[in-house]
């Protein structure tokens, strides 16, 4: 459980982090660009479910909770350690990836296939969607990056791609069904 009585601590004041297994790193290590860009995807999130509503904004919903699951995962390095934790460390699980792939395939069940590249807008929220598909992009990116470091929970690298996948189809859904999507053409304006 976590118990927040005290916002500032000034145990960061010198640039420096605790992670979750209380090492303490640089606040620009490639740990903490990860799962802070995770954190900064959650609030675009928090932003688009202001244009959310329904099932939309359930599975947005549900997408934050899963966002704290991944930076928890992404912020405890010692993955070969996790049986002798005093607790279980909170990781990604399968699970959550397939509930994503899943309601990928609902979604775009019903959309037109696509003949062109989409330039990211049309409705406030497909657009706020598209915003939270290149965070994605790029939490997905430097948590690839930080493997070639580090230890990584290879299902919090699949989360991460399928989820950009998944803000991709619902920016289409929110644009009409796909029917409002704003089409590149190339060269329009030469």
């Amino acid at each position: 459980m976590v118990v927040l009585n005290k916002i500032y601590t000034r145990t960061g004041d010198d640039g420096k982090t605790a992670l979750g297994n209380g090492e303490r790193v640089a606040k620009y290590s490639g740990r903490v660009a990860a799962y802070g860009t995770v954190d900064e995807l959650n609030a675009f999130v928090g932003v688009a479910r202001t244009e959310a509503e329904g099932e939309v904004d359930a599975a947005l919903a549900r997408i934050q909770n899963d966002l704290f699951d991944l930076g928890a995962d992404l912020c405890r390095p010692d993955m070969e350690k996790d049986a002798e934790a005093d607790y279980p460390p909170l990781r990604i699980a399968p699970a959550q990836i397939d509930r994503l792939e899943s309601e990928i395939d609902a979604m775009n069940a019903d959309l037109e296939p696509l003949r062109s590249f989409i330039l990211p807008g049309g409705s406030k929220l497909a657009a706020h969607l598209h915003v939270c598909r290149t965070v994605s992009r790029r939490a997905e990116r430097l948590s690839v990056e930080l493997t070639n470091m580090e230890p990584v929970n290879e299902a919090a690298v699949k989360y991460l791609n399928r989820l950009s996948d998944w803000f991709f189809v619902a920016a289409r859904c929110a644009n009409n069904g796909g029917r409002d999507d704003v089409l590149w053409v190339p060269g329009a304006n030469r």
